[in-house]
C-alpha cells in the first residue's frame, strides 16, 4: 500500500491523470494507494450494480457499506439480497441508533419539515451511520458511484476527492447513462426494480419520486428542495 500524501499540487497530479483512466484503472490505482483502507459504499439504487461490479472484480472481498435508513423502498432490500447473493459480496450494514419509530416519536417526520428538517434528518439517519461505519473499519477512503450528469452539484467533481480527511474516489464520475446502460448490459446485471417504474434517484421511499414531464432526476429527491442527502458533504 502506497500512502497518498504530499502538497495540494501533488494530490491534484493524481487526480489530473485519474480523468484520462477507465474507470477500471481508477479502481486499480486505489485499491493499490489504500491497500485495506479502503471500502464501497452503495445505496443499491438504480444503477448500483455497476460500481459493485466494477470493484469486486479487482477485489471480490471489499467491504460494502449500506447505510439501512430503516425507510428504504422494500425492493431496494430484496435488490441488496440479490446482489449480495449473485456478487458474492462482504455486506456491512450501519444503521442509525434510532429506530424509525423512536425517530418519529422523538423528532417528528423531519422529512417533511423543510430543508432544516431534511437537513437534520439526514444527519441523523445518514451521516452519522456512514461516519461510524468508516471509523469501524479503519478506511482511509471510499468509493462512491456518482456521475456528474446526476446533479449540477456534482458537475465539478473530480475522481480523486478529500472530503472531513478521507479520500473518495469516483470511478464512474463521468460517465453517461448510456455507459451505465450498456455496461449493466454487457454484464447481463439488473437494476433496482423501482427504475422500471420511472425513478432515476432512489433512495427512501418518503422522500424519492418517479420521473415525470415536469420533473427531473435531481427534482425527484427531497421534493426538489435539495439533491444532496448529505454523505457526499458531511461524511
Amino acid at each position: 500500500m502506497h500512502t497518498l500524501s504530499g502538497t495540494a499540487g501533488v494530490w491534484q497530479s493524481h487526480n489530473g491523470r485519474l480523468e484520462t483512466e477507465s474507470a477500471a484503472e481508477r479502481v486499480s490505482w486505489a485499491l493499490e494507494t489504500f491497500g485495506e483502507r479502503i471500502v464501497l459504499a452503495s445505496s443499491f439504487g438504480a444503477q448500483a450494480a455497476v460500481c459493485l461490479h466494477l470493484v469486486t472484480r479487482q477485489r471480490p472481498d471489499i467491504p460494502v457499506v449500506l447505510i439501512d435508513t430503516g425507510y428504504l423502498f422494500p425492493e431496494t432490500y430484496q435488490f441488496a439480497d440479490q446482489l449480495t447473493e449473485r456478487l458474492g459480496l462482504k455486506l456491512h450494514v450501519y444503521r442509525p441508533r434510532l429506530s424509525p419509530a423512536w425517530l418519529e416519536a422523538r423528532h417528528g417526520r423531519l422529512w417533511e419539515k423543510g430543508r432544516e428538517g431534511l437537513e437534520r434528518y439526514n444527519r441523523i439517519v445518514k451521516v452519522e451511520p456512514m461516519r461510524r461505519a468508516l471509523d469501524d473499519l479503519q478506511a482511509e477512503a471510499w468509493f462512491s458511484g456518482v456521475r456528474r450528469e446526476q446533479a449540477r452539484s456534482r458537475r465539478n467533481t473530480g475522481v480523486l476527492e478529500l472530503q472531513n480527511g478521507r479520500h473518495k474516489v469516483h470511478p464512474i464520475i463521468d460517465w453517461s447513462e448510456r455507459e451505465v446502460e450498456d455496461y449493466l448490459t454487457q454484464h447481463e446485471l439488473p437494476r433496482n426494480p423501482r427504475w422500471h417504474q420511472g425513478y432515476a434517484s432512489i433512495g427512501d421511499f418518503h422522500t424519492s419520486r418517479p420521473l415525470s414531464d415536469d420533473l427531473t432526476e435531481e427534482e425527484s429527491r427531497f421534493f426538489g428542495i435539495k439533491r444532496e442527502c448529505g454523505l457526499h458533504q458531511h461524511v
